[in-house]
């Protein structure tokens, strides 16, 4: 509620998204409750959001299944574009293995923290059990998928403003969308025009079934 009355307020400007402040000030509760209760983040985070928490990681898995709906309003399109966006996805999401794992060595992380990361271009309800079957860690994949999600979502309408991604193809603005912002880009894209929503749908689906499959055989391959 604070977030959507900040965005109201400051025109949208995308340092008031709702979905980041409700992060920052979900964190910064966290860290406060911590403090009065003499117990550490992690600790708190596990007693007292956790449990509700998963209620809401739960309905991440209906609500990726709806996208089918939008998808079904613009079958044709999708069978006009059925190969290319599989290919986009498939290439796009070994690159972004690619270049996660370089910037990940940039930094000196852990192999375990590496594959963590590995996964983020899949929705969070894939990429966690991804990340947990090539020894990563499942909650810091979850960050890394959310807070993606969250800057993607909070610049894309900057993007689109200012490099003139209306005039492109709605197709390739919903596939970049939908495979980098996961559902929250593609309710961007939905914002956008129909087109868009439903190509941001099928990206979710399309980059979450590659990582599916190219992370653990990237992952076996040079980690």
């Amino acid at each position: 509620m604070i977030g959507m009355w900040l965005s109201k307020k400051s025109n949208g400007f995308f340092l008031f998204n709702p979905l980041l402040v409700g992060m920052l000030l979900g964190i910064f509760t966290l860290m406060i409750w911590g403090k009065l209760t003499h117990m550490d983040t992690a600790a708190v985070y596990t007693k007292y959001y956790l449990p509700g928490g998963n209620l809401i990681f739960w309905f991440l898995n209906p609500a990726t299944v709806a996208f089918a709906i939008p998808i079904y309003r613009v079958s044709k399109v999708f069978k006009k574009y059925w190969f290319d966006i599989i290919v986009i996805c498939f290439v796009g999401g070994f690159i972004s293995l690619a270049l996660i794992q370089l910037v990940c060595k940039a930094f000196g992380l852990s192999t375990a923290s590496t594959a963590s990361m590995l996964p983020q271009a899949a929705t969070t309800a894939v990429a966690m059990p991804i990340a947990a079957g090539v020894h990563g860690v499942p909650a810091i994949t979850a960050m890394a998928c959310i807070l993606n999600a969250v800057v993607i979502y909070a610049l894309s309408g900057i993007l689109i403003k200012y490099l003139g991604l209306r005039k492109i193809s709605p197709v390739a603005t919903g596939l970049g969308l939908g495979s980098a912002g996961h559902t929250v880009g593609s309710v961007k894209a939905l914002q956008i025009g129909k087109v868009q929503g439903a190509m941001a749908g099928v990206s979710v689906l399309i980059i979450s079934l590659a990582m599916d499959i190219l992370v653990p055989l990237y992952a076996h391959l040079f980690m």
